[in-house]
């Protein structure tokens, strides 16, 4: 992993010098599309000129942002662009010369045509507002979260919210689950608060709930009452309400000592699909714990194997996430800007430049202007962690 990460940020380095180029079609008289692709690469960090500032250990604060663009690049050398040509610019959105802010005073992105970002927080505002005076779309990659923007209809959010995540839950909960005990599982907590809020919203949407959620609220040594809620003679559903990994953990422990006698099923938040508690071969042996994620891929079609074969290759590795979502953001909404130029907004949802998961972007509409605030991926995939191995729940 040493070696192999050394490699990029050097290939990286060297080419940051210079702003990253890549054409998709280069067929004469053929318009040329100019896309922005941000991510945080940290390169002013690891390196002072091109000396590799570190020996012995490798930052792993900039592996995301490496992968993501390794993806992407791998993505513009096998684009089957038809109609138009791509000329990519990767833009390290920590650079400590060429910021964001400097970026726009400088009107170096202005005749950007397409904005794609692995971006967070004060970046991802940025680039959200910035978008939204160009009418330029960004498409936020990894990001799950609005951070707060309203009224802007050329946002568009790939990794759904925590309330989309929780629609989501609740949709399926309504459809299959509408007669059996369902309990909220919650400790205390800003976010647990959030989660609770969410669904006391989608439950009661005239104040009067379509679903009877009872809420079960636990602290670090109370897991015991939940023997107490649950009904032998019906099935038992489990929200977990949380997302914090220790939580989790008990709770999904608890449930699983009770599965003999009461039937039960637990339904986690998106980010437990980071908890190592849940990845591990011999935890929780036999006891499957579901939760909702935008991204499935089964990493068996071409383009993965693609994918996989240049890394192996190149980095003597395996690709991470992060590189698949870099490989299938910059393929698709690529695509879809030539195939689209004056119309992109309205073809977000065009299936023919499907890779590897299935999208549905829907608006997301403000009550107080009824224009959108942002497009928002509200496709999610229920997902289940068992023995070590992650699958499709349903």
């Amino acid at each position: 992993m040493y070696k192999k990460a050394i490699i990029v940020l050097i290939t990286l380095v060297s080419l940051f010098n210079l702003p990253v180029r890549a054409q998709g079609n280069k067929a004469p008289g053929f318009k040329t599309y100019k896309v922005g692709i941000f991510a945080a690469l940290y390169l002013d960090s690891v390196f002072t000129g091109n000396s590799y500032r570190y020996t012995k250990i490798f930052p792993r604060f900039t592996l995301q942002g490496l992968d993501f663009v390794q993806g992407a690049q791998v993505a513009l050398d096998s684009l089957p662009i038809t109609n138009g040509n791509i000329n990519a610019i990767i833009y390290d959105s920590k650079s400590a010369t060429e910021n964001i802010d400097s970026l726009i005073v400088n009107k170096k992105l202005d005749s950007l045509d397409l904005i794609i970002g692995s971006v967070k927080d004060e970046e991802y505002l940025k680039l959200a507002n910035f978008a939204l005076q160009k009418n330029i779309p960004f498409i936020s990659a990894t990001y799950p979260n609005d951070a707060g923007v309203t009224n802007n209809p050329f946002l568009v959010i790939v990794n759904s919210t925590l309330r989309a995540h929780c629609e989501a839950i609740y949709g399926y909960l309504l459809q299959n689950h509408g007669t059996d005990k369902i309990f909220l599982c919650r400790r205390a907590g800003n976010q647990e608060d959030k989660v609770a809020r969410y669904f006391k919203a989608i439950n009661e949407p005239d104040n009067k709930p379509l679903l009877n959620i009872q809420m079960i609220n636990f602290n670090d040594s109370n897991y015991y009452i939940l023997k107490n809620k649950l009904d032998s003679n019906s099935k038992n559903i489990l929200i977990g309400g949380s997302l914090d990994e220790e939580f989790a953990f008990n709770l999904a422990k608890e449930a699983k000592s009770l599965k003999k006698t009461y039937p039960v099923t637990l339904i986690g938040m998106p980010n437990w699909d980071a908890f190592k508690s849940f990845t591990k071969k011999n935890s929780l042996a036999d006891f499957p714990v579901v939760y909702t994620s935008p991204f499935y891929n089964s990493k068996s079609d071409n383009y993965s194997k693609m994918l996989q074969d240049v890394y192996l290759k190149k980095y003597k590795g395996v690709p991470s996430d992060y590189a698949y979502k870099g490989f299938e953001t910059v393929f698709l909404f690529s695509q879809l800007l030539t195939n689209h130029p004056d119309d992109f907004m309205s073809h977000l949802n065009d299936s023919t430049a499907r890779l590897f998961c299935n999208y549905n972007f829907k608006p997301v509409i403000n009550k107080n202007t009824s224009k959108p605030d942002y497009f928002e991926n509200k496709h999610l995939y229920f997902l289940k962690a068992e023995n070590g191995k992650v699958s499709k729940a349903w």
